[in-house]
């Protein structure tokens, strides 16, 4: 028997997608949250309209400032993506310091003004770009503080946690995803066709390569 309501934590992208697919088979009532905060790649917020629509779910944008303000990492700054790692900090530069906590906590807010107890994530710790805040033990902590300030459980799920991205990739798959990962965007340069050389579209391709099975979102280009 599905569970009740849940909120999808939706950016348009692969993983996102993916997990839209998954709540879609675990949940009988699905909608979706996408964040605008002055990301470089804004396509995906196109892309998370079109998959939304795709899936027949409802999908609320919510802009958040400040993100750009603060500055000094790719996505919102206007440093050039690069995959090399800061010596000081261990992490690549793509790096947006605080942004899945933030994230987190302004969709358990949202969740519960809505009803709705159970949040759905792509954070991954095994094939991922060595995020701090995409790792269990972080996501439990902030789960836990969340429901304690909420005075009510909400709980997170990331069934893509312990997946390499072949394994996702074999995921969406099994869940009917292929149609709606052909409108997804994932580079982070922001560009369609993707520019293949960012981290997230070498980190893209290596998944559905181990996969053996060719890219979607390739078929319109």
């Amino acid at each position: 028997m599905k569970k009740d309501k849940a909120l999808v934590i939706f950016s348009g992208g692969q993983d996102s997608t993916t997990c839209l697919y998954w709540a879609l088979e675990n949940f009988s009532n699905v909608s979706t949250l996408t964040f605008d905060y002055g990301q470089r790649h804004r396509a995906e917020l196109e892309s998370a309209y079109k998959i939304a629509k795709h899936a027949c779910v409802h999908n609320q944008v919510l802009s958040l400032g400040g993100f750009n303000q603060m500055g000094n990492n790719s996505l919102t700054g206007n440093e050039k993506v690069s995959a090399e790692i800061n010596p000081e900090t261990n992490l690549p530069n793509s790096f947006v310091p605080g942004r899945n906590l933030i994230f987190l906590t302004y969709a358990a807010a949202y969740a519960y003004n809505q009803g709705i107890f159970h949040l759905v994530g792509g954070m991954c710790q095994t094939d991922y770009s060595g995020y701090p805040d995409c790792r269990r033990t972080t996501l439990d902590a902030l789960m836990t503080a969340i429901s304690l300030g909420l005075q009510a459980h909400i709980e997170l799920h990331t069934p893509l946690m312990d997946l390499t991205k072949a394994e996702s990739v074999k995921l969406a798959v099994k869940l009917g995803a292929l149609d709606a990962l052909s409108l997804s965007h994932t580079c982070y340069n922001g560009v369609n066709p993707p520019c293949g050389n960012c981290p997230a579209c070498k980190l893209r391709a290596k998944g559905f390569e181990e996969a053996g099975i060719k890219d979607p979102i390739f078929r319109s280009n």
